[in-house]
Protein backbone atom coordinates (compact mmCIF):
# COMPACT_ATOMS: atom_id res chain seq x y z
CA UNK A 1 0.00 0.00 0.00
CA UNK A 2 1.36 3.17 -1.25
CA UNK A 3 0.55 6.17 1.62
CA UNK A 4 0.75 9.93 1.20
CA UNK A 5 1.09 12.21 4.13
CA UNK A 6 0.99 15.70 4.81
CA UNK A 7 1.82 17.84 7.49
CA UNK A 8 5.37 15.67 7.50
CA UNK A 9 7.20 18.89 8.95
CA UNK A 10 4.58 19.92 11.86
CA UNK A 11 5.31 18.18 15.27
CA UNK A 12 2.86 15.20 15.18
CA UNK A 13 3.89 14.54 11.40
CA UNK A 14 7.68 14.49 11.75
CA UNK A 15 7.53 11.78 14.25
CA UNK A 16 4.46 9.98 12.90
CA UNK A 17 6.45 9.12 9.22
CA UNK A 18 9.58 7.22 10.78
CA UNK A 19 6.70 4.68 12.70
CA UNK A 20 5.16 4.96 9.39
CA UNK A 21 8.15 3.89 7.34
CA UNK A 22 9.54 1.51 9.98
CA UNK A 23 6.33 -0.45 9.52
CA UNK A 24 6.30 -0.53 5.60
CA UNK A 25 8.59 -1.69 2.53
CA UNK A 26 11.19 1.49 1.18
CA UNK A 27 9.07 3.16 -1.24
CA UNK A 28 5.58 2.67 0.06
CA UNK A 29 5.69 6.22 2.24
CA UNK A 30 5.00 9.50 0.32
CA UNK A 31 5.41 12.70 1.35
CA UNK A 32 4.15 16.32 0.54
CA UNK A 33 6.86 19.08 1.70
CA UNK A 34 7.25 22.84 1.18
CA UNK A 35 10.35 23.05 1.97
CA UNK A 36 13.16 21.36 -0.24
CA UNK A 37 16.02 22.00 2.63
CA UNK A 38 14.08 19.05 4.57
CA UNK A 39 13.97 16.40 1.85
CA UNK A 40 16.87 14.90 2.37
CA UNK A 41 15.70 13.69 5.66
CA UNK A 42 12.94 11.98 4.55
CA UNK A 43 14.25 10.70 1.71
CA UNK A 44 17.18 9.42 3.79
CA UNK A 45 14.36 7.67 5.80
CA UNK A 46 13.15 5.72 2.76
CA UNK A 47 10.13 8.01 2.14
CA UNK A 48 9.28 9.32 -1.74
CA UNK A 49 9.18 13.13 -1.47
CA UNK A 50 7.13 15.45 -3.22
CA UNK A 51 8.06 19.14 -3.20
CA UNK A 52 5.43 21.71 -3.70
CA UNK A 53 1.99 23.17 -1.68
CA UNK A 54 -0.71 21.35 -0.14
CA UNK A 55 -2.99 24.00 -1.55
CA UNK A 56 -1.67 24.08 -5.22
CA UNK A 57 -3.75 21.75 -7.64
CA UNK A 58 -0.96 20.51 -10.14
CA UNK A 59 1.25 19.93 -7.15
CA UNK A 60 -1.87 17.50 -5.45
CA UNK A 61 -1.92 15.77 -8.54
CA UNK A 62 1.36 14.07 -8.41
CA UNK A 63 1.40 13.54 -5.27
CA UNK A 64 -2.04 11.59 -5.31
CA UNK A 65 -0.97 9.70 -8.31
CA UNK A 66 -0.81 5.93 -7.47
CA UNK A 67 -1.70 6.45 -3.93
CA UNK A 68 -4.31 3.71 -2.12
CA UNK A 69 -3.88 5.47 1.15
CA UNK A 70 -3.67 9.48 2.82
CA UNK A 71 -2.75 10.62 6.04
CA UNK A 72 -3.51 13.94 6.15
CA UNK A 73 -2.09 16.16 9.06
CA UNK A 74 -1.39 19.51 7.81
CA UNK A 75 -3.03 22.14 10.04
CA UNK A 76 -2.55 25.56 10.84
CA UNK A 77 -3.33 26.02 14.75
CA UNK A 78 -3.20 28.56 17.55
CA UNK A 79 -1.90 32.19 17.11
CA UNK A 80 -2.50 32.06 13.13
CA UNK A 81 -5.05 34.58 11.18
CA UNK A 82 -8.31 33.10 10.72
CA UNK A 83 -8.54 33.04 7.13
CA UNK A 84 -5.28 30.68 7.16
CA UNK A 85 -6.77 28.48 9.50
CA UNK A 86 -10.05 28.17 6.95
CA UNK A 87 -7.67 27.86 4.26
CA UNK A 88 -5.17 24.79 5.22
CA UNK A 89 -7.75 23.36 7.87
CA UNK A 90 -10.59 23.00 5.56
CA UNK A 91 -10.06 23.97 2.07
CA UNK A 92 -7.07 22.52 1.39
CA UNK A 93 -8.17 19.49 3.24
CA UNK A 94 -10.87 18.92 1.17
CA UNK A 95 -9.33 19.97 -2.25
CA UNK A 96 -6.69 17.00 -1.06
CA UNK A 97 -10.23 15.03 -0.35
CA UNK A 98 -11.77 15.65 -3.67
CA UNK A 99 -8.16 14.84 -5.66
CA UNK A 100 -7.62 11.92 -3.74
CA UNK A 101 -11.33 10.49 -4.41
CA UNK A 102 -10.96 11.30 -8.21
CA UNK A 103 -7.03 9.74 -8.29
CA UNK A 104 -9.29 6.20 -6.37
CA UNK A 105 -7.38 6.42 -3.29
CA UNK A 106 -9.35 4.44 -1.06
CA UNK A 107 -8.98 5.51 2.51
CA UNK A 108 -7.85 8.68 3.60
CA UNK A 109 -7.42 9.54 7.34
CA UNK A 110 -8.11 13.05 8.79
CA UNK A 111 -6.33 14.15 11.68
CA UNK A 112 -8.84 16.30 13.62
CA UNK A 113 -9.22 17.72 16.96
CA UNK A 114 -10.57 17.17 20.39
CA UNK A 115 -11.20 20.56 20.74
CA UNK A 116 -14.32 20.56 18.31
CA UNK A 117 -16.81 19.12 20.91
CA UNK A 118 -16.78 22.28 22.58
CA UNK A 119 -18.55 22.75 26.06
CA UNK A 120 -18.24 19.42 27.96
CA UNK A 121 -21.33 17.22 28.74
CA UNK A 122 -20.55 16.39 31.99
CA UNK A 123 -18.82 13.03 31.14
CA UNK A 124 -15.84 12.50 28.71
CA UNK A 125 -16.92 12.91 25.29
CA UNK A 126 -18.05 10.26 22.85
CA UNK A 127 -17.99 10.04 19.22
CA UNK A 128 -22.07 10.58 18.97
CA UNK A 129 -21.69 13.82 20.34
CA UNK A 130 -22.38 16.40 18.96
CA UNK A 131 -19.54 19.05 18.16
CA UNK A 132 -19.73 22.37 19.10
CA UNK A 133 -16.24 24.32 18.00
CA UNK A 134 -15.59 27.68 19.75
CA UNK A 135 -13.77 29.36 21.91
CA UNK A 136 -11.62 32.34 22.33
CA UNK A 137 -8.32 30.77 22.32
CA UNK A 138 -8.65 28.72 19.80
CA UNK A 139 -9.49 30.99 16.94
CA UNK A 140 -11.26 29.64 13.58
CA UNK A 141 -8.89 26.18 14.70
CA UNK A 142 -11.83 24.04 15.96
CA UNK A 143 -14.58 25.25 13.97
CA UNK A 144 -12.21 24.72 10.60
CA UNK A 145 -11.52 21.16 11.74
CA UNK A 146 -14.93 20.73 12.59
CA UNK A 147 -16.16 21.79 9.13
CA UNK A 148 -13.26 19.85 7.36
CA UNK A 149 -14.46 16.78 8.77
CA UNK A 150 -18.04 17.16 7.95
CA UNK A 151 -17.15 18.29 4.07
CA UNK A 152 -15.22 15.12 3.93
CA UNK A 153 -17.25 12.75 5.45
CA UNK A 154 -19.91 14.09 3.03
CA UNK A 155 -17.45 13.15 -0.21
CA UNK A 156 -19.17 10.94 -3.20
CA UNK A 157 -17.17 7.88 -4.40
CA UNK A 158 -15.43 4.59 -3.40
CA UNK A 159 -13.13 6.55 -1.02
CA UNK A 160 -13.35 5.65 2.78
CA UNK A 161 -13.05 8.66 5.49
CA UNK A 162 -11.64 7.96 8.57
CA UNK A 163 -11.39 10.38 11.59
CA UNK A 164 -8.58 10.53 14.35
CA UNK A 165 -9.84 13.45 16.79
CA UNK A 166 -6.20 14.24 19.01
CA UNK A 167 -6.07 15.90 22.34
CA UNK A 168 -2.70 18.15 23.28
CA UNK A 169 -0.20 16.49 22.14
CA UNK A 170 3.50 15.62 24.07
CA UNK A 171 6.36 14.09 23.91
CA UNK A 172 9.80 13.48 22.57
CA UNK A 173 10.57 16.94 22.71
CA UNK A 174 7.70 18.16 21.58
CA UNK A 175 7.73 21.69 23.22
CA UNK A 176 3.64 21.44 23.43
CA UNK A 177 4.15 20.65 27.52
CA UNK A 178 6.37 24.13 28.09
CA UNK A 179 3.43 25.67 25.92
CA UNK A 180 0.66 24.49 28.11
CA UNK A 181 1.68 26.93 31.03
CA UNK A 182 0.80 29.97 28.77
CA UNK A 183 -2.92 28.78 29.33
CA UNK A 184 -2.88 26.44 32.81
CA UNK A 185 -1.60 29.36 34.66
CA UNK A 186 -5.02 31.24 34.43
CA UNK A 187 -6.67 27.40 35.34
CA UNK A 188 -8.15 26.62 38.56
CA UNK A 189 -5.79 23.86 40.22
CA UNK A 190 -8.17 20.87 39.39
CA UNK A 191 -9.13 22.03 35.51
CA UNK A 192 -8.35 19.07 33.65
CA UNK A 193 -5.90 18.51 29.95
CA UNK A 194 -6.51 15.23 28.21
CA UNK A 195 -3.31 14.28 26.21
CA UNK A 196 -1.82 11.58 24.13
CA UNK A 197 1.68 10.88 23.74
CA UNK A 198 3.42 10.98 20.40
CA UNK A 199 3.73 7.52 20.32
CA UNK A 200 0.35 6.83 20.79
CA UNK A 201 -0.99 9.51 18.05
CA UNK A 202 1.19 7.27 15.95
CA UNK A 203 -0.07 4.07 17.24
CA UNK A 204 -3.69 5.51 16.69
CA UNK A 205 -3.71 6.80 13.55
CA UNK A 206 -1.74 3.45 12.31
CA UNK A 207 -4.55 1.49 13.63
CA UNK A 208 -7.17 3.63 11.57
CA UNK A 209 -5.08 3.39 8.66
CA UNK A 210 -4.07 -0.13 8.20
CA UNK A 211 -7.45 -1.86 9.94
CA UNK A 212 -9.72 -3.27 7.41
CA UNK A 213 -12.69 -2.35 8.96
CA UNK A 214 -13.88 0.14 11.64
CA UNK A 215 -17.22 0.96 13.52
CA UNK A 216 -18.24 4.61 12.04
CA UNK A 217 -15.66 7.31 10.74
CA UNK A 218 -15.01 8.77 14.15
CA UNK A 219 -12.43 8.04 16.67
CA UNK A 220 -10.91 9.53 19.64
CA UNK A 221 -7.23 8.79 20.75
CA UNK A 222 -6.28 9.78 23.91
CA UNK A 223 -4.44 8.50 27.16
CA UNK A 224 -6.09 7.18 30.05
CA UNK A 225 -5.46 10.47 32.77
CA UNK A 226 -6.05 14.41 31.57
CA UNK A 227 -3.55 16.28 34.06
CA UNK A 228 -4.68 19.06 36.70
CA UNK A 229 -3.09 22.20 36.12
CA UNK A 230 -1.05 21.73 39.15
CA UNK A 231 0.46 18.90 37.64
CA UNK A 232 1.13 20.84 34.68
CA UNK A 233 3.71 23.18 36.61
CA UNK A 234 5.00 20.10 38.47
CA UNK A 235 6.15 18.46 35.02
CA UNK A 236 7.64 21.52 34.24
CA UNK A 237 9.30 22.43 37.36
CA UNK A 238 7.77 25.99 37.95
CA UNK A 239 5.98 26.71 41.14
CA UNK A 240 2.02 26.92 41.13
CA UNK A 241 1.03 30.51 40.52
CA UNK A 242 -0.26 31.62 44.00
CA UNK A 243 -4.12 31.91 43.57
CA UNK A 244 -4.86 28.92 41.76
CA UNK A 245 -6.48 27.13 44.19
CA UNK A 246 -8.89 29.53 44.77
CA UNK A 247 -10.00 29.72 41.49
CA UNK A 248 -13.37 27.58 39.92
CA UNK A 249 -12.84 25.28 37.02
CA UNK A 250 -15.92 26.77 35.20
CA UNK A 251 -16.44 23.23 32.97
CA UNK A 252 -14.57 20.23 34.87
CA UNK A 253 -15.39 17.88 31.48
CA UNK A 254 -14.10 20.61 28.63
CA UNK A 255 -11.69 18.44 26.39
CA UNK A 256 -11.95 15.49 28.14
CA UNK A 257 -12.49 12.51 25.74
CA UNK A 258 -13.64 8.82 25.98
CA UNK A 259 -11.05 6.52 24.40
CA UNK A 260 -13.59 3.30 24.87
CA UNK A 261 -14.43 2.92 21.22
CA UNK A 262 -10.85 2.69 20.49
CA UNK A 263 -9.94 0.68 22.52
CA UNK A 264 -12.63 -1.67 21.94
CA UNK A 265 -13.08 -1.92 18.15
CA UNK A 266 -9.02 -0.83 17.37
CA UNK A 267 -7.01 -3.18 20.12
CA UNK A 268 -5.76 0.83 21.13
CA UNK A 269 -3.71 0.82 24.21
CA UNK A 270 -1.35 3.46 25.16
CA UNK A 271 1.98 2.66 26.05
CA UNK A 272 1.60 5.72 27.79
CA UNK A 273 -0.87 5.96 29.62
CA UNK A 274 -0.16 9.00 31.84
CA UNK A 275 2.64 11.95 31.46
CA UNK A 276 3.74 10.84 34.43
CA UNK A 277 4.71 7.31 33.26
CA UNK A 278 6.05 9.20 29.92
CA UNK A 279 8.03 11.33 32.32
CA UNK A 280 9.36 7.82 34.18
CA UNK A 281 9.85 6.41 30.88
CA UNK A 282 12.58 9.49 29.84
CA UNK A 283 10.58 10.04 27.54
CA UNK A 284 9.33 13.84 27.41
Amino acid sequence: MLTLVTGTTGQVGRRFVPRLLAQTRPGRVRVLLRDASRADRFAGLGADVVLGDLRDDDVLGKAVAGVDAVVNIAASFRGVPDEEAWAVNRDAAVTLGRAATAAGVRRFVQVSTGVVYGTGRGRPMTEDDEIRPGGEMWGAYAESKAAAERELLALEGGMEVRVGRLPFVYGEGDPHLADSLRWAANWASAQRLQMAHHVDVAQGLLRLLYAPAVNGPLHNIADDAPVTAVELHQLNGVEVPAGMYTRTDPDPWFGIMSTRKIRRDLGFRPVYPTVWSARDAGAL
